[in-house]
């Protein structure tokens, strides 16, 4: 799941509506939209985060959390270490081979620490 996916879980529980109802007001098909929730889609266009924030009456600030959130919610990263220590690769490496070994425990202390 990507943090977006999250966010739009939690908003969908909060007023009651269901992955279905939520892909035919936004036009999208439902198993895009499963599919965007489990993280097996890239980053929602901007159009589609414009279509939530107005299905949802999300405005200012929440909108722009929402963005950001986007952002955060490519499920294939790519991290470009050129021009970087050797040090700098090995850690894009290991996190990259490590990554699923890793608890949501773990997880959340090592953003905390990127900040």
């Amino acid at each position: 799941m990507t943090p977006f996916a999250e966010k739009i879980r939690d908003l969908r529980a909060e007023v009651g509506v269901t992955l279905k109802q939520m892909a035919a007001a936004l036009e999208v098909s439902p198993a895009y939209l499963s599919a965007l929730e489990h993280g097996h889609r890239g980053r929602p266009s901007p159009g589609l985060i414009r279509q939530t924030c107005t299905y949802f009456d999300i405005i200012w600030d929440d909108a722009e959390e929402l963005r950001k959130l986007s952002d955060l919610s490519h499920p294939k990263v790519t991290v470009d270490t050129s021009g970087l220590s050797a040090r700098h690769t090995e850690l894009a490496n290991r996190l990259a081979q490590k990554i699923r070994d890793l608890s949501t425990r773990e997880a959340e202390d090592l953003l905390t620490r990127l900040g």
